[in-house]
């Protein structure tokens, strides 16, 4: 029976249909039809299917797969991190360069997106921070290192009075955003090729808590503050939450770190920067 079976899909020159026919692929799909499936994806699972094969490929460059991972507000963001820009340029190219680790004021301040959910991400340079004492090298001095995006970090030898301050004003799609500052106690150094940290000259932090704290321009205000006692490890220490409703027109955020008691000094503080996430997942970073 199953030899009769067959039988009914035989070719009379003695081939069967099944071998003669090209079976369907992934690569018969139009690009039309695959553009609209993909755009339910997140950027980098796009880009690992435009390898599978030119339908996919082609698809993966389609405008609106792209406008919907960009920020609502990307043409000001453009505008703000990239100058002009070719009118040529696709989405595609444009969540690309936006991704980029791109420079503002002199490059005491970086700006990209997250690769995975198109977030916007925000990072000042301790440079680019008003710190109390820092032309005196008897109290602080810059750092060259490759623990930093920027390169440099400032080191605290030891102070009565420590305060940073600090703002910005950016053009942040709208959402929740997280504040830290990028801290550690000690000083890392490379040994034969191997991380150290110098810690021998931490002290004071453990008397009083440092206070952070935020102000934003339509009058939101945030404030926390910790005990630091973590040694020999960089530590994004939460400042606060802001929100920011209206993407067309630019956020400004001040903000501060303290710890003023002048009953003793407090010294062995390495500051690399103070940092601005999406709250949604800057969850992880949260010390406290």
């Amino acid at each position: 029976m199953g030899s009769s079976f067959s039988a009914l899909f035989a070719d009379p020159r003695g081939s069967s249909l099944a071998s003669v026919t090209a079976k369907p692929s992934l690569g018969d799909l139009p690009e039309s039809c695959v553009a609209p499936i993909i755009a339910y994806l997140d950027p980098q699972e796009i880009c690992k299917l435009a390898s599978l094969n030119r339908a996919f490929r082609g698809a993966s460059f389609a405008d609106f797969v792209w406008e919907s991972k960009l920020p609502s507000n990307y043409q000001t963001l453009i505008e703000k991190v990239l100058g002009d820009l070719e009118e040529n340029l696709g989405k595609r190219e444009f969540f690309a360069r936006l991704c980029r680790v791109n420079p503002l004021d002199g490059g005491n301040k970086k700006v990209w997106l997250d690769k995975s959910s198109g977030g916007v991400c925000l990072s000042i340079s301790s440079k680019g921070l008003v710190i109390t004492g820092i032309d005196d090298r008897r109290y602080w001095n810059h750092i060259p290192t490759d623990e930093s995006r920027f390169a440099s970090v400032a080191y605290l030898q030891q102070i009565w009075w420590f305060e940073v301050d600090g703002e910005v004003e950016f053009p942040f799609p709208a959402g929740t955003y997280s504040m830290f500052f990028r801290l550690q106690l000690g000083r890392a150094s490379k040994r034969f090729g191997r991380r150290v940290c110098n810690t021998e000259h931490v002290h004071g932090w453990d008397k009083k808590p440092a206070q952070f704290q935020l102000w934003t321009s339509d009058g939101q205000h945030a404030s926390s503050q910790c005990i630091l006692n973590e040694t020999g490890k960089w530590i994004e220490y939460h400042i606060g939450d802001f929100v920011v409703d209206n993407a067309s027109a630019s956020t400004k955020i001040k903000f501060s770190m303290t710890q003023i008691d002048c009953t003793h000094t407090k010294g062995g503080l390495t500051l690399d920067s103070v940092q601005i996430y999406p709250s949604k997942y800057a969850e992880r970073l949260k010390h406290f």
